[in-house]
């Protein structure tokens, strides 16, 4: 009994012998970290307020980016005609607006693309003594590094085309490298290449942005300029 004894311990020891070689021939054990299921939060990005009102003279641009892009996006496509005396004009990549108000607006590709509006001004420049040809105090050039009020015109220029649909008030339409916002308190356009803008009202053209007062060259009658 003794000697079945031994031989059992025996086996046993040599059992165990054999199962530590073959651990030590095996790499260290692999641990796996279980992926997280912890969503992190996301980088937070600087967001502005939507505005409720327009923004006043002397506002700063971003403020008035802001308010312009606040308005609900009108479809441009409805914006490449004007019409005449029943007579429709088809304006290529060109635009044409009108606003409630009475404010008429249209691009010139011969210009560049550049924006110019005939408004009603009640207290439009005067005729400057230099001038020769029909004086239109009214007609506001915005081309975005510059923005001129009043000047000589001898026939209706892009304006021949008569006026586009009317950009109902609350819309903001986006062109080449403008976006204008139609609302009671008036015309307010953006030109993003020059981060400029201007509000077009029968009270008169208020500038923003970089654009600041200059003396108006000849036939001319206000200037301003970046």
């Amino acid at each position: 009994m003794r000697i079945a004894v031994l031989i059992a311990a025996s086996v046993l020891v040599a059992g165990c012998s054999q199962t530590t070689g073959g651990d030590a021939e095996q790499t260290g054990p692999t641990l796996t970290v279980p992926p997280t299921t912890r969503t992190l939060p996301a980088t937070p990005t600087a967001t502005s307020a939507t505005p409720t009102r327009p923004p006043q003279a002397g506002a700063p641009m971003r403020a008035v980016i802001d308010w312009v892009e606040a308005g609900a996006p009108a479809e441009v496509g409805n914006y490449h005609v004007a019409m005449r005396e029943g007579t429709t004009t088809q304006l290529g990549d060109d635009v044409a607006f009108r606003t409630e108000a009475g404010t008429n607006c249209m691009t010139d590709s011969d210009a560049g693309g550049a924006l110019a509006c005939l408004v009603d001004l009640t207290n439009p420049p005067p005729r400057p003594a230099d001038v020769y040809g029909e004086w239109k105090g009214g007609w506001v050039d915005f081309a975005g590094p510059t923005l001129e009020v009043g000047s000589a015109h001898g026939d209706p220029g892009r304006f021949t085309a008569g006026t586009g649909e009317e950009l109902p008030y609350g819309q903001a339409l986006a062109f080449g490298d403008y976006r204008c916002r139609a609302d009671p308190s008036g015309l307010i356009c953006v030109n993003y290449a020059h981060q400029s803008g201007a509000r077009f009202t029968d009270a008169g053209i208020q500038p923003f942005g970089c654009l600041q007062s200059v003396t108006p060259p000849p036939g001319i009658g206000k200037k301003f300029s970046c």
